[in-house]
């Protein structure tokens, strides 16, 4: 009998972003504590920008931000926003979405999977994500619950189970 598999990737679904962020731009333009501060979010790039003439109110928009991703089932440890900055007369936030598995991060999903994790099942890195292997699909399942017990800094999906 072939062995099974599933990968665990960190991805994040572009349009769930999207739509999250405009979510958050719609509530932003009608909500009363925002008018007359130049309160706006939007995409500057591949990061997402935050603008606002208060500190106050900058971290208030990218609150409003993480809540509509959190309605939208995305992780906010996907989410790195960075701290408040002062440009002129404005007070900016950039965030952007990280994507994918890094080696350090991989190694240690790897190294809890061989020392906690059942007696057969392997794990390898493949680029950005991590191919885990077993005869027994119970023991999969068993890695998967270990998995979502762990507290990573890092977003964990399980795709491609076979």
């Amino acid at each position: 009998m072939a062995d099974s598999s599933f990968d665990i990737v960190s991805k994040v679904e572009r349009q769930e972003v999207d739509n999250a962020l405009n979510q958050a731009a719609k509530e932003i333009s009608q909500r009363y504590d925002f008018k007359n501060v130049g309160a706006s979010i939007s995409w500057s790039g591949e990061k997402i920008l935050m603008e606002a003439n208060s500190e106050e109110r900058v971290k208030a928009i990218l609150d409003v931000f993480q809540s509509k991703l959190v309605k939208r089932g995305i992780s906010l440890k996907a989410l790195d926003a960075g701290e408040p900055q002062i440009s002129g007369k404005e007070y900016k936030i950039f965030a952007s979405i990280q994507e994918g598995i890094s080696q350090d991060n991989a190694k240690k999903v790897a190294k809890i999977i061989r020392d906690e994790g059942p007696k057969g099942v392997k794990a390898q890195v493949q680029g950005e994500e991590l191919r885990v292997t077993s005869k027994s699909r119970d023991d999969l399942q068993a890695v998967q619950a270990l998995l979502k017990g762990q507290d990573f800094d890092f977003a964990l999906q399980f795709v491609n189970y076979r």
